[in-house]
């Protein structure tokens, strides 16, 4: 347990700075994985044809997924497929991790076949102090979901605390 966590320079300047690109993909796999896992059970998560009987052309993302970021031997998160850099818990050297929350934004309805392209970004880092696990990092950041066009199709924000 972290008795303290000290922001340093370094780690402030990082609070703003945008990834480069990173591709997201909305697949049918994904869709029906995650509705399953959250167990939603309405068919249009899993059934072209109900999808269609009720008016999607292809199968639609569920409340909260925004697409499964691409894993790119050798330039992914080993464990999160995301950008280099993107998960800060190997940067400021904390190996635990509480997820804080997470707000998903939907511009449109994202629907299954779209190829996306995400920019993270850190907004925030705080330090907070728990009685049972001493001092906390709490970042949190964003990923911006953009269609093949360049319009925002959706955002994500997200809080995690690190110790």
């Amino acid at each position: 347990m972290a008795e303290s966590i000290e922001i340093t320079p370094e780690m402030r300047a990082q609070i703003g700075v945008e990834s480069g690109p990173w591709p997201y993909e909305v697949t049918a796999t994904g869709v029906r994985a995650f509705a399953r896992g959250v167990g939603y059970t309405d068919p249009v998560y899993y059934d072209p044809a109900a999808a269609r009987a009720v008016g999607y052309q292809h199968l639609p993302a569920p409340p909260c997924y925004l697409g499964t970021p691409a894993f790119l031997p050798g330039h992914s998160d080993p464990v999160f497929s995301t950008p280099p850099g993107a998960d800060p818990r190997p940067r400021y050297g904390l190996t635990q991790v509480l997820d804080g929350s997470t707000e998903a934004v939907y511009e449109r309805l994202l629907l299954v076949g779209e190829n996306l392209v995400g920019r993270h970004r850190l907004v925030d880092m705080q330090v907070k102090q728990s009685r049972a696990l001493g001092a906390m990092l709490v970042v949190t950041s964003e990923i911006i979901l953009s269609d093949g066009s360049g319009e925002v199709v959706a955002r994500e924000r997200s809080r995690r605390s690190f110790y």
